[in-house]
Order: C-alpha cells, then sequence, then structure tokens
C-alpha cells in the first residue's frame, strides 16, 4: 500500500512538472513573437551585451541585423542578440513632498518629524548636562 501511494504521488508530482514546463514555454514563445513583431526598421532597440541604437534593417536569411549605433556607425549583429525594443520614457510629475515643520497658532515653527541624524532627547541643548561630565 505505502510503494503504491508513493509512486501515485510522484507520477502527480511528475506531471505537475511537465504541465508547468510546456506552460512556460508557450509563455516565452509568445513574448519572443512579440518583440520580434515590433522589430522593424527604424525602431530603438537594445542588445544582449548592452548596445544601444536604431535599427536600420534585418535579414532573416542571413540573420544579421544592423544597427546604427551614432550617426555614421553601423554595426552588423546576429538577429538573435537584439533583446529589446527601447520605449521611449515617460517622465511622471514630481509631487511635492509634504513640509516638515508646521506653524501653529502662535506662528511658531514645531517639528512634526525629525530630521535625519537629530537627536530627539535634551542632551544636544545649551546648558544640558552631558553625560561623560
Amino acid at each position: 500500500m505505502g510503494d503504491t501511494t508513493l509512486t501515485i504521488v510522484m507520477v502527480v508530482v511528475l506531471a505537475a512538472l511537465i504541465f508547468f514546463m510546456f506552460r512556460n514555454s508557450r509563455k516565452r514563445q509568445k513574448e519572443a513573437s512579440e518583440t520580434r513583431s515590433k522589430m522593424v526598421p527604424g525602431v530603438d532597440v537594445m542588445t544582449n551585451f548592452g548596445l544601444y541604437g536604431k535599427l536600420l534593417s534585418i535579414n532573416e536569411d542571413d540573420n544579421i541585423a544592423e544597427i546604427e549605433t551614432s550617426p555614421g556607425n553601423i554595426v552588423r549583429v546576429h538577429r538573435q542578440v537584439l533583446a529589446r525594443v527601447v520605449e521611449p520614457k515617460v517622465d511622471e510629475p514630481v509631487e511635492s513632498e509634504p513640509a516638515v515643520a508646521e506653524l501653529n497658532e502662535d506662528h511658531a515653527i514645531t517639528a512634526s518629524e525629525p530630521e535625519f541624524g537629530e537627536r530627539l532627547d535634551d542632551a544636544h541643548k545649551p546648558g544640558a548636562k552631558k553625560s561623560d561630565d
């Protein structure tokens, strides 16, 4: 009885592993086809080794891509090193940070939060005794 249970569990685990392997494989193939469809001449691309440039042409038969890294400099690379299409970066508006100090009714400034490195005890005030005195 114990051997059959162990065998059934092992078969179920093996089936689950095979299922996830096929699922991940399909997912990678789908992502690769989407990337290939975006790779058209004129887009900015990045290679696997970090080279940025504008894609000039792709030769599917010879697996060669031509990238212009700067005006007049053309690099020929294997088509499979094209890692991704570089999307233009959109700057998000920066929200202003809330003020640390606030005014109370007497127009005196009170700190709502201590600054980085600010001491919270009274030892730093003038006339206060230090612990080693």
